[in-house]
């Protein structure tokens, strides 16, 4: 089996889905729902709250219990069933509900994509990570710009059948065939019963952690707000997915170089270039709401999410022994990915509520704390190389 080809397969029809529901559900649950700005904003954040909780406890304990591709197969039935029940409901409560189960099962898959990527990279069966992230990427922007048209044609009930049929598609792919070593149901040997405070006791986790928490929370804004942000700033409807899509589109290209490239650079120098990036990006938003700057602003994803990502997983495979790699991973999509994300959802939604651009200035209160961060934890490196020449 080509480990490659299967990983980049998974990554690309993952985040196929990821690319609808990511930028686009909030919208959707507004405008067809029939919703507030406010209410979708509470729902995602409780619905983040319950991502946090599933990817930090039942991801790791799972990952103990059964195989990766099994974990793989009873998230993504998770996820499509959830989907479902989004048909009946339409009260706030009923959508809150629903939206905090599909967090329940569908975000699992992004740990444990990641987690099997991880343990192939460590077993020598998957020789680039980024060369197979890429297709993740490339299969978030494709279905972007599909979906941007069939909007515009259809309206945005289109959103939901697209998620819908795409989850079933993965769900499909998923019962077929894995590399051995991620359908084999974990050992005794390697689920021993370490607890995640472990994992603060690992060298320089803490600071790596705290850094790409407060990175990811700085897109609160841009991933609940920016399309209806692009709508806002009177963007042509047809081309909104496309503008969305460049962010993408930057990060497709990172992830295509990142192993050759960046592979020298120390992860507190990938760290400090992410945030500059973030930082650069937020306050031209903010500065400059109008189209032309949101697009060349996009450029900058690069290195807001993509390298700040690709830093983290360069220290996980690098510093994190294999057993402990889904606890690392739950860690991180909980901590990061989830928590805080739902902290500066509903910190973003008031201030949008206030003024539209200012849930996008408010985001550098995050990254200009993960640069001084980042800025210490690469002197800490440096010092280390130092003493490790002498």
């Amino acid at each position: 089996m080509n480990t490659q080809r299967w990983m980049s397969t998974r990554f690309f029809s993952f985040f196929m889905t990821w690319g609808i529901f990511l930028p686009y559900w909030s919208g959707w649950m507004i405008y067809t729902k029939g919703i507030t700005v406010t209410e979708a904003s509470f729902i995602m954040s409780l619905g983040l709250i319950g991502r946090g909780l599933s990817t930090l406890f039942a991801f790791p304990y799972l990952s103990g219990k059964i195989s990766s591709k099994m974990l793989i197969n009873v998230a993504g039935i998770g996820t499509l069933i959830a989907l479902v029940c989004y048909i009946p409901a339409s009260s706030f409560a009923s959508l809150l509900i629903v939206t905090i189960v599909l967090h329940i099962f569908y975000p699992i898959l992004m740990p444990a994509l990641d987690s099997a990527a991880s343990v192939l990279v460590q077993s020598k069966q998957l020789k680039h990570y980024g060369k197979s992230r890429q297709w993740g990427s490339i299969g978030f922007v494709s279905i972007g710009i599909v979906l941007t048209l069939f909007t515009g044609w259809l309206g945005d009930d289109v959103i939901y059948w697209a998620l819908l049929f795409g989850i079933l598609g993965f769900v499909c792919l998923s019962f077929t065939g894995a590399p051995s070593i991620l359908s084999a149901k974990p050992q005794v040997a390697s689920t021993e019963k370490i607890g995640l405070l472990h994992l603060f006791h690992i060298k320089h986790f803490a600071w790596v952690l705290l850094i790409v928490i407060l990175l990811q929370a700085a897109h609160a804004a841009y991933y609940n707000y920016g399309y209806i942000f692009l709508q806002d700033i009177h963007a042509p409807v047809y081309f909104i997915g496309l503008i969305i899509n460049i962010a993408v589109i930057a990060e497709i290209i990172f992830f295509s170089i990142a192993d050759k490239r960046f592979d020298k650079f120390s992860v507190g120098t990938l760290l400090t270039l992410a945030a500059l990036g973030s930082t650069v990006r937020w306050v031209l938003v903010f500065a400059f709401p109008n189209v032309i700057v949101f697009c060349a602003a996009q450029t900058l994803h690069a290195f807001s999410f993509a390298m700040g990502h690709y830093a983290f997983m360069k220290y996980l495979i690098h510093n994190i022994p294999h057993a402990q790699i889904p606890k690392a991973q739950g860690v991180y999509s909980a901590l990061a990915l989830s928590w805080s994300t739902a902290v500066f959802t509903i910190f973003g939604g008031y201030l949008y509520e206030i003024e539209p651009r200012y849930a996008f200035g408010g985001m550098v209160i995050c990254t200009l704390p993960a640069m001084l961060i980042a800025l210490a934890y690469r002197k800490l490196e440096a010092r280390k190389e130092i003493l490790v020449s002498v």
